[in-house]
């Protein structure tokens, strides 16, 4: 009971924090909306349309898709995993204030303490996940409050994958400076190479091996597929987003959406796992 207690005040504790820091909150708004214009209109003219009719017909409604709707799930993908990953900053922070050794003096399980982090970084990068949405009209993407019901369970998995990453590399640093460096050398090329800003199509083979071993790239996946699939958009338009790179293939066959999201629950119950195990340590 008091490992459940812990758990708890430590998740609000995160809650309360990021809700006091208005310019994190902020800033959390106008990181996605500057890749939304650079990456996503910049780019849009150069890609074109990425989904034509057939032999150039048109089709009442409009059904091409611009590269702002096939990026934009990818911003938000980008925004939840940077939040979750650097709230392990958080554990650094307490280490260097020593607020973190007051906790761990108390009688629960050190485990339960990098859990509690992981589910209040999780939650709070879910919510930014969520906040990106705002920005979707720039984007041409038109969605429906249902849309969240579905997305929601995907963004906090992926978050919790992610922060519980972030708090399993944190649990070792000692100085925030060395926690965002070894952050950014690994953040950055994970959130690069899961197609979050260009399609998977066409990649050298090595390049195909790293995008298939990236956890981030099983957590995209499925948010685009949801997004996209919300969009009514013609049978044929899917299929031709299938051979621009929209789906994940291992051995030439396509994995669904349960199939990414249980390569994302077990990379997160490891990384869970090994954080908890490291904050077991006694430094």
């Amino acid at each position: 009971m008091h490992n459940l207690n812990a758990i708890f005040i430590i998740w609000k504790r995160e809650m309360l924090r990021w809700w006091r820091d208005k310019a994190r909150i902020i800033g959390s708004l106008a990181f996605p909306l500057v890749f939304l214009l650079v990456f996503g209109s910049g780019l849009s003219g150069a890609m074109g349309s990425l989904v034509q009719p057939p032999g150039g017909a048109t089709v009442p409604g409009g059904i091409e898709v611009d590269f702002k709707q096939f990026i934009f799930p990818g911003i938000v993908a980008m925004n939840v995993f940077f939040s979750a990953i650097f709230s392990g900053i958080s554990v650094v922070f307490d280490r260097e204030f020593g607020i973190l050794k007051e906790v761990l003096v108390a009688p629960i399980n050190r485990g339960s303490v990098a859990l509690g982090k992981t589910l209040g970084g999780a939650s709070v990068a879910t919510i930014q996940g969520t906040l990106v949405f705002i920005l979707a009209p720039l984007a041409g993407i038109h969605f429906e409050p249902l849309l969240f019901v579905k997305l929601w369970p995907v963004m906090f998995l992926g978050a919790f994958a992610m922060t519980s990453m972030g708090v399993a590399i944190a649990s070792r640093m000692k100085t925030t400076e060395g926690f965002q460096v070894v952050n950014q050398f690994i953040t950055f090329p994970m959130i690069f190479l899961s197609g979050a800003f260009f399609p998977l199509r066409d990649l050298p083979a090595w390049m195909d091996v790293i995008v298939k071993l990236n956890p981030a790239s099983y957590a995209v996946d499925p948010l685009r597929r949801l997004v996209l699939e919300s969009q009514n958009l013609p049978p044929f338009v899917m299929e031709r987003l299938a051979d621009f790179g929209l789906g994940l293939e291992i051995g030439g066959q396509q994995l669904s959406v349960w199939h990414d999201l249980v390569i994302v629950v077990a990379f997160g119950m490891v990384m869970n796992g090994v954080a908890m195990y490291l904050f077991s340590r006694r430094d």
